[in-house]
């Protein structure tokens, strides 16, 4: 039988990078992977033309426009229309080339704002979004119901991935357009940098969090891929047909900014500015779906977060 061929959408990003490495190391087949400059992923034409030469038997979906409160807050049109671009001309024209099995990543503000803790796959659909990442999420839920509709319709075999929050190797570090753990590394970095007596962060400190080390996602992301199909379909249902991938476990932001403040080990203090947004008060997955089918997550918090800061060190500073 021939190595599977295997498109990853996405490789330049924090988790497509991390997936391409655990196929990798792995000794997968034929890994195409493509930058933006070369592949418009909304660019309908384009993914046509991509599919149609390349004929990948395999695709990770992991290309997606991402961005922490303020970016979601600030460019709602953008958020929404890229990512329902790509997952609609990622999706449609690997059905239309013939490829069988395709992972979509989609994200765990998918659940209501309000949802029970810890949030089981049922709870989707189930109540209001978190109205600063709405776009977002939407996209995110139609991405899960474009695999679903597929599966349904054609036959193939399009399955869902929902991580909680990431961090790790290749994250961004935009001072304005990151998620929590890059945004304070970054930002906790530059005030022991400066010799600034302390940092202020958004919101309260209050709300929890989970965090899972995007290597640990990228092995959740292979196993599920891999897979039999008759496991699968026994862990999920045709219409609810996505597993959640989390740590198990959540921090306040507040403890989780202390943790990091160690780690830099800057001297002064965190300030918390209640007037920003909190955004949901809590965020931790159920997965057990996930965990009874054999997988489950290695790298610890405080250990993550080291490599974490390692990798901030050698990529954005001299």
């Amino acid at each position: 039988m021939a190595a599977d061929k295997i498109f990853v959408a996405g490789h330049r990003g924090m988790v497509g990078s991390a997936i391409c490495r655990a196929l990798s190391s792995r000794g997968a087949g034929d890994i195409i992977v493509r930058a933006h400059a070369e592949l418009d992923l909304t660019d309908q034409g384009a993914v046509r033309e991509f599919f149609r030469e390349e004929r990948p038997t395999q695709a990770y979906l992991a290309a997606a426009k991402v961005g922490g409160i303020f970016a979601n807050n600030s460019f709602p049109a953008d958020f929404i229309y890229s990512n329902l671009m790509i997952e609609t001309n990622v999706i449609h024209e690997a059905w239309a080339s013939g490829v069988k099995r395709l992972l979509f990543l989609g994200s765990s503000c998918i659940y209501p704002k309000f949802a029970d803790q810890p949030m089981k796959e049922e709870a989707l659909l189930t109540g209001q979004l978190e109205p600063t990442n709405e776009p977002y999420a939407l996209a995110k839920i139609a991405g899960i119901k474009l695999c679903e509709s597929y599966n349904r319709q054609y036959g193939v075999d399009y399955r869902s991935i929902m991580p909680t929050n990431l961090y790790g190797r290749g994250d961004n570090y935009h001072p304005d357009h990151s998620h929590v753990v890059p945004a304070l590394i970054r930002r906790i970095y530059e005030a022991k940098l400066n010799g600034s007596e302390n940092v202020t962060i958004w919101g309260t400190g209050t709300p929890q969090r989970e965090f899972l080390n995007v290597d640990d996602m990228a092995e959740a992301s292979v196993f599920v891929m891999n897979m039999p199909k008759a496991q699968y379909d026994s862990l999920t249902e045709p219409m609810r047909s996505h597993l959640n991938a989390g740590f198990g476990s959540d921090v306040s932001i507040r403890d989780l900014a202390e943790l990091i403040k160690k780690i830099i080990g800057f001297e002064g203090s965190l300030i918390f500015d209640s007037s920003k947004p909190d955004g949901t008060p809590r965020k931790l997955l159920d997965s057990s779906r996930l965990r009874s089918a054999g997988w489950g997550p290695k790298i610890g918090l405080e250990d993550g977060l080291r490599l974490a800061y390692q990798d901030f060190l050698s990529a954005h500073t001299s």
